[in-house]
Order: structure tokens, then sequence, then C-alpha cells
């Protein structure tokens, strides 16, 4: 079961990947805050739907939960304003690949201390490790960006030239 979970995770990051790519151009023609609004009255009304027909019923409703947790809302808004602005100017790989990087340190943070009500795993240097790598291939990522934009603005110099 495992494996289905984390076979489902990767697909959602593909589609995280795929809606910013969509986003940042869909942001660019009418407006990042447009966009953003789009999103989550679509994410409004898919969510609706696919409680009113697949959800079941719970002991507890969102006004009988601790008002803290209902403030994980709010996270969505920040993020899908950023990935807007951010695959814009920086590409959807190197956008992404920043937002796995904070997602990884500050999920590693929320695990080693138990924040948020979650069991405590403590840090490990493997832990620190996937860290490491990713801001390696993040730093990778954003420097073949860099590379690729001046070999064609290099070229383009010459063209004119």
């Amino acid at each position: 079961m495992n494996i289905v979970m984390i076979i489902l995770a990767v697909i959602g990051g593909a589609v995280l990947s795929i809606q910013a790519a969509i986003n940042g151009k869909l942001g660019s023609q009418v407006g990042v805050f447009r966009s953003a609004f789009l999103t989550f009255s679509l994410g409004a009304l898919v969510s609706a739907l696919l409680i009113f027909f697949f959800e079941p019923a719970h002991g507890l409703t969102l006004l009988d939960v601790p008002k803290w947790q209902l403030l994980g809302a709010l996270c969505g808004v920040p993020y899908i304003v950023i990935m807007v602005l951010a695959v814009q100017r920086i590409g959807a790989a190197v956008a992404t690949v920043a937002v796995i990087f904070g997602q990884l340190a500050m999920s590693m943070l929320i695990d080693n201390f138990g924040w948020l009500g979650n069991e405590a795993i403590h840090f490990s240097a493997t832990r620190l490790g996937a860290v490491v790598c990713l801001g390696i291939a993040l730093y990778f990522i954003y420097s073949s960006n860099k590379t690729d934009a001046e070999k064609s603005g290099g070229s383009q110099a010459s063209a004119e030239a």
C-alpha cells in the first residue's frame, strides 16, 4: 500500500508541474490574481462535487476541529500566486524543484520536532543527504537555464551583427 501512495504522490507532483506551467502562461495573459482565482474557484467546485458524491460521513465538521487546523487552507494561496509569478520568470523546472526543496526542508523540520500534531521522525544523515542532493539539483537546473539563456542571447547578438 505504501508503494501505491508513493506512486499517487508522484502523480500529484506531476499534475502540480502541469498546473504551474499552465497557470504561469495564463497569469502572464490575464494576471496573476485572476489565474489564482480561477484555480481556487474551479478547485472549490470540484471539491464540493467530490464531497457531495463521495465523502463518507464523519463525526466532526469543519466547525468542530481546532481552529488552527483550518489555517492549512490558506497555505495554497501563496503557493499558487508564487508559482504563477515564478514560472513566468524562471521556468517550470526551476520553480518546481525550488518548491520541492522548500517542501522537503520544512517537512523535515515538522517531522523532526513533531510539529502540528505529527509524530516525530528524527533527523538523520540520510535525510540531510537528500536535502543536499536536492539543493545541488536545484543549482544545476537553475545554472543550465542561465547557460541556455546566455547561449540564445549570444547567438541572437551574433545573428544581428
